[in-house]
């Protein structure tokens, strides 16, 4: 993806050099573990696991609402957590630039859309919706409008669910700014809607960005491969099948690979209108 290195968002909060949210570094439970089983029940799962692990470890709260776009995350490695800064900065600098074009793109072609922030992260952070570790994975946060990633996220897209490329990183911080769309327009809900829905709906939104992106010749040969790579390798049946063996399609909270490929190239061929929103 062609970008400029130099832009720097005002839209950006970086909380790295913060560290891990406080209560949340050290102890004996396996948050990756216990998140990444919860996730694949959805938003009450998550609810369910997080509740639990902070009653046990911070005296209550919790991440009371969530959507994410991505694949359960383990924690971050010592290897990961001590990647070069220029790399970590030049990355922090792309999900900026990423994140304005997508918020201009649909500024543009959406009427009275309302800006969103993205928090930058290490292991883990308070939000609005309760403290989150990074074994979330990426998420948009109803409560404060927020949209939150740990970067350490990418090395496990890339390494263990075969997904590189930057677009393949653009496409999840437009699936989560997509979340914010239909946020301000009243189509999250608090579980009531259909999840899967709700989820393809914000691929579809990436694709809808992506559509624009590449009219703007933005796109280099070989983006819109890794972003559908990316929708199919954080499909509910590809992670099933990696992480269990098995496939339980009654467990889906984002759909399957098939279905995320597909909602990404309807926004991409159709445009914001594909996706359902104006």
């Amino acid at each position: 993806m062609f970008w400029d290195k130099n832009h720097r968002s005002s839209n950006v909060d970086d909380r790295r050099a913060a560290g891990p949210a406080r209560g949340m570094g050290g102890g004996g439970l396996p948050l990756g573990s216990i998140l990444a089983i919860a996730s694949r029940f959805g938003w009450k799962g998550i609810l369910i696991a997080v509740v639990v692990i902070g009653a046990l470890m911070f005296g209550g709260g919790g991440l009371s609402m969530c959507s994410g776009g991505g694949a359960p995350s383990q924690q971050a490695t010592p290897e990961q957590q001590t990647k070069a800064p220029a790399e970590q900065d030049e990355l922090a600098s792309f999900i900026g630039f990423v994140l304005d074009d997508v918020q201009k793109t649909f500024g543009e072609q959406l009427t009275n859309y309302e800006l969103t922030r993205l928090t930058l992260f290490r292991e883990s952070v308070n939000s609005a919706c309760g403290t989150a570790s990074a074994a979330v994975g990426p998420f948009y946060c109803p409560l404060d409008k927020r949209v939150f990633i740990d970067l350490t996220f990418y090395d496990e897209l890339r390494r263990r669910f075969g997904a590189p490329g930057d677009f393949a990183q653009a496409y999840v911080i437009a699936h989560e700014v997509g979340h914010h769309v239909q946020n301000i327009r009243g189509k999250l809900g608090k579980g009531e809607v259909n999840q899967i829905e709700t989820e393809l709906q914000a691929d579809c939104l990436a694709g809808a960005w992506a559509k624009s992106a590449q009219e703007r010749g933005l796109l280099e040969v070989g983006d819109v491969d890794e972003a559908l790579t990316a929708a199919a390798a954080i499909g509910d049946d590809t992670i099933q099948r990696k992480t269990t063996g098995r496939v339980q399609p009654e467990t889906w909270t984002h759909g399957s690979a098939a279905q995320r490929s597909a909602a990404f190239k309807k926004g991409l061929q159709g445009g914001i209108s594909a996706c359902g929103m104006r």
